[in-house]
């Protein structure tokens, strides 16, 4: 199984056809002061799979702040249904509604591993009123490259 996307957005739902609705993608926020919390944010995930990726896989998100201490984790089982027959492949939208606790200007990142392994991270750049720079962490605290910017391996 693998991820093909993963983003930040301000709504997300399946519709009775079973396709994924995204409105208000965002990867900076701009808050009046700090600490802060952005309610109710949606991470939406798209995984993609196969037969062989049927039955239960670990999802872990961890939010990092920009000192790359951790914020929150959680960690919680994905049931995956065998396809039907004939299809070579399945769509696994994974829509999480979070609260994203925000501490101090600079780049967040939401850690997504899968079945243990690391699989994407997401950023979010966070600014107050009146503040375009701050305490940041270089981009290099994103790991080598391989997941920065909501791009996925």
């Amino acid at each position: 199984m693998h991820l093909s996307f993963a983003l930040f957005a301000d709504a997300a739902n399946l519709s009775q056809e079973g396709k994924l609705n995204v409105m208000g993608v965002f990867d900076a926020v701009q808050v009046g002061s700090l600490p802060a919390v952005h309610p109710r944010a949606h991470l939406v995930l798209r995984l993609k799979g196969g037969r062989a990726d049927a039955g239960t896989h670990q999802l872990t998100l961890r939010w990092t702040n920009p000192r790359g201490d951790e914020v929150w984790s959680t960690t919680g089982e994905l049931n995956v249904a065998i396809p039907p027959a004939g299809a070579l492949d399945m769509d696994v939208p994974l829509i999480a509604a979070v609260d994203l606790p925000l501490e101090i200007v600079g780049i967040y990142v939401m850690h997504i591993d899968l079945d243990g392994a690391p699989t994407a991270e997401v950023p979010l750049h966070v600014r107050t009123a009146g503040l375009t720079t701050g305490p940041t962490v270089p981009m290099g605290v994103m790991g080598s490259g391989d997941f920065g910017h909501g791009m996925v391996s």
